[in-house]
């Protein structure tokens, strides 16, 4: 027995320093964030990144253009910037295995700790009595069944002690295996380092690239010009859009709101809580130095915040829409619509009905940052959203 301890203690000792030692900060006290809120998020990031394929692979369609590949090379830079993301939840996601295997390498510690206690304090007491002791005292026991009982509790305190033994055994076997995951958690967790910072890197050459991009255009007069054409374009665009789903709507397929959407004016709330960005009306680009016809309000507002419906209302477009990007389109009945644009994806579906309230999709990125598009139309007519709002926009 006490050469089993000699074993046992010394390599607990290397063992429990040796981890110590390669554990991470994050495996030494640091909490990391909760594993399910990773993953969920990991998950989110995963969907963006689908997303974002999917607005690359509608933009390959579209007619060439300064717009065009603007956008696509913000849309390369959204997308480093979600795998960036994804690649430090993987950190974090292995981190958090760290300290998981790192408490469950001390719980066995304590664990063989307390078993070796308990053997400990058997042997000494059957060292005591011996393996033939009580034979000593048999003329003290009142019956030989007496002494059978006895015999019968030595018998199985002996069993116990062998399966704590066992116990112990199979404690350090179990012990050295989370030693290997955890090795092996260490060394993914050093990849995922490596990884992290090459799509940092990837991310900054990307963000370094559409400013360099969005500095040439600035400078370059035949550039504006371009741009200018082909915003005229899109925006007359989405007004033929507009005609034609006022034209191929059949009047069974209509909504028919419990409340006119004229009845809500000065009433309606914010698709989202932000700033003004840019308002209804006619403006000089600042960066592009193009003159536009803000058809909505441009509304600053952080990145995957949710966007509701102002009112109820049935989706009559859910799509990619040109430097829109993903945008939704809800019929409020009588000719009324209300647009939201420049969306981080689609979660929502032609067809379906939405009350004021709820969730249509998040905040998307444009290139000069997040921002949400909001109109308010009558047919093709634009309107301006602030004399809607309970509460305007500053």
């Amino acid at each position: 027995m006490r050469a089993f301890r000699l074993q046992v203690v010394p390599a607990l000792i290397l063992l429990g320093s040796a981890l110590a030692a390669q554990a991470p900060p994050a495996a030494q006290g640091q909490n990391p964030q909760d594993p399910a809120t990773i993953k969920a998020r990991l998950a989110q990031v995963q969907g963006r990144l689908a997303q974002v394929d999917q607005q690359m692979a509608t933009l390959k369609k579209r007619r060439k253009g300064v717009l065009v590949e603007m956008q696509g090379i913000a849309l390369q830079r959204d997308r480093a910037q979600a795998e960036s993301e994804g690649a430090k939840l993987r950190r974090d996601q292995t981190e958090a295995e760290v300290l998981r295997l790192g408490q469950e390498r001390d719980r066995m510690k304590a664990d063989i700790v307390k078993l070796r206690g308990s053997i400990r304090h058997q042997v000494r007491w059957m060292q005591a009595v011996g393996p033939w002791g009580d034979l000593g005292f048999l003329a003290s026991f009142r019956s030989f069944e007496d002494y059978l009982q006895r015999g019968r509790l030595l018998a199985w305190l002996r069993l116990q002690q062998r399966k704590r033994l066992r116990g112990v055994q199979d404690l350090q076997g179990s012990l050295a295996q989370r030693e290997k995951d955890l090795q092996a958690t260490l060394a993914r967790l050093v990849a995922d380092e490596k990884s992290s910072e090459a799509l940092q890197a990837s991310l900054r050459l990307n963000e370094e690239k559409l400013r360099g991009f969005l500095e040439t255009l600035q400078a370059d007069e035949r550039q504006q010009r371009a741009v200018q054409a082909e915003l005229s374009e899109e925006a007359l665009q989405l007004e033929r859009m507009l005609a034609g789903l006022l034209g191929r709507l059949p009047k069974s397929e209509s909504f028919d709101a419990a409340v006119t959407f004229p009845s809500l004016r000065g009433d309606l709330p914010q698709p989202v809580d932000g700033s003004l960005a840019m308002g209804f009306g006619e403006h000089i680009h600042p960066r592009f130095h193009t003159k536009t016809l803000q058809s909505g309000l441009l509304i600053d507002a952080p990145a995957g915040v949710p966007v509701q419906a102002v009112a109820d209302g049935k989706i009559v477009f859910a799509d990619y829409y040109q430097s829109y990007g993903p945008m939704v389109i809800l019929d409020h009945g009588g000719g009324w619509f209300t647009l939201y644009s420049h969306l981080q994806g689609l979660i929502v579906q032609k067809g379906q009905i939405l009350k004021a309230g709820e969730a249509l999709g998040y905040v998307g990125q444009t290139v000069d940052g997040p921002k949400l598009g909001f109109e308010i139309r009558f047919k093709t007519k634009a309107e301006d959203p602030q004399r809607w709002l309970k509460r305007k926009y500053r």
